[in-house]
């Protein structure tokens, strides 16, 4: 059986007219499953002769929702949430004045080996098909009952190491007949695997790439992030000013401040100065402190410090607001956790 949300509206046309059907019944029926409607069976204006082809060929292949953790500070929700094959993966919705956001996974684990996130700690499980990746914005709004507006592609996994189902993502959530939620509205994370940050600027997409970069110079960022072996500094800005080049799009450059690791005056001075002058945002993120490891918070002092020394060299700063602190709403830490106990409770 096949999923039908790994299909674009002309993948379902071209099955249509091979089954002999008119090719404007798969925008119909992806209009319902777009609605919420996860049963070929629900769907008023389908033909039963169809519905029954539907039925005999695919299914609506939604996660199931194992937990919902509800911050008491902030409202931000984080949903753990379970596929077929017992994987686990999480989302978290984020309400804001300007509408619902929503972070979602691209991969089951990751393999790129960051030493402040959970979501690595066990390696790269499998890729998320492009179906399992929307699955996570339909099931948030059918929970809800309210529509998302916002997407992050920053959960568990690197996105630009699932590429082809991430693009195909953004085209189907993006599309008209799909979620219809605007390019500028979606923002895509990548720790830099540059090959691939040149075949997304080539698409000109108007999204918002954002760059976890995390340190100034190469031998401090290798300290903190394997990719940083892989990619000079010097090769993700020059990737950078391509995707600028091509998408007339800002780029974000996210930077999690580890109490004396990255965050002295210095720090900040240095990576002024390798971003003075570009068309970029600097998105200063207080670290999420994890048992594995032993990074540790920045001080207000040092974080507030830091953003004035970036502003001084013109760059526009903001410093994340931690939502859902009281439920792990950070990227693997819902997903670990839940897992460690499952193993508790099974010994």
């Amino acid at each position: 059986m096949k999923n039908l949300l790994n299909y674009t509206l002309e993948e379902l046309k071209v099955w249509m007219k091979e089954n002999g059907e008119s090719a404007f019944r798969g925008k119909q029926i992806l209009s319902w499953v777009y609605k919420g409607i996860n049963k070929f069976d629900n769907m008023k204006n389908i033909p039963k002769s169809l519905i029954s082809k539907l039925n005999e060929n695919f299914i609506i292949d939604l996660p199931k929702v194992i937990e919902v953790y509800k911050s008491d500070i902030d409202g931000t929700e984080k949903f753990l949430l379970g596929f077929k094959d017992g994987n686990l993966i999480e989302s978290v919705l984020m309400r804001y004045k300007h509408g619902n956001s929503i972070c979602i996974s691209t991969q089951i684990g990751c393999r790129m080996g960051c030493k402040f996130c959970a979501s690595t700690l066990e390696g790269r499980i499998r890729n998320l098909t492009t179906g399992e990746i929307l699955s996570q914005v339909l099931v948030v709004q059918n929970h809800i009952g309210e529509r998302i507006s916002n997407i992050v592609l920053m959960g568990s996994g690197e996105p630009l190491d699932n590429y082809e189902n991430v693009v195909k993502f953004l085209e189907v959530v993006s599309a008209e007949y799909g979620l219809n939620i605007g390019q500028r509205h979606i923002t895509l994370s990548t720790c830099g695997i540059i090959p691939k940050i040149y075949e997304l600027a080539d698409k000109e997409y108007s999204i918002t790439l954002a760059i976890s970069l995390h340190a100034f110079s190469d031998e401090k960022r290798k300290d903190i992030m394997p990719i940083a072996n892989k990619y000079s500094i010097d090769q993700i800005l020059e990737a950078c000013r391509y995707y600028i080049n091509k998408t007339n799009r800002r780029i974000t450059f996210e930077y999690a401040l580890v109490k004396e690791v990255n965050d002295s005056r210095e720090d900040a001075k240095a990576l002024g100065k390798l971003l003075k002058g570009m068309l970029c945002h600097v998105n200063l993120i207080p670290v999420n402190e994890i048992k594995e490891n032993s990074y540790k918070r920045s001080s207000k002092k040092s974080i507030d410090d830091f953003s004035e020394i970036l502003k001084s060299y013109g760059i526009e700063v903001t410093t994340r607001r931690e939502m859902g602190s009281d439920i792990n709403a950070a990227c693997g830490q819902l997903r670990r956790s839940y897992m460690e106990t499952q193993e508790m409770r099974e010994e």
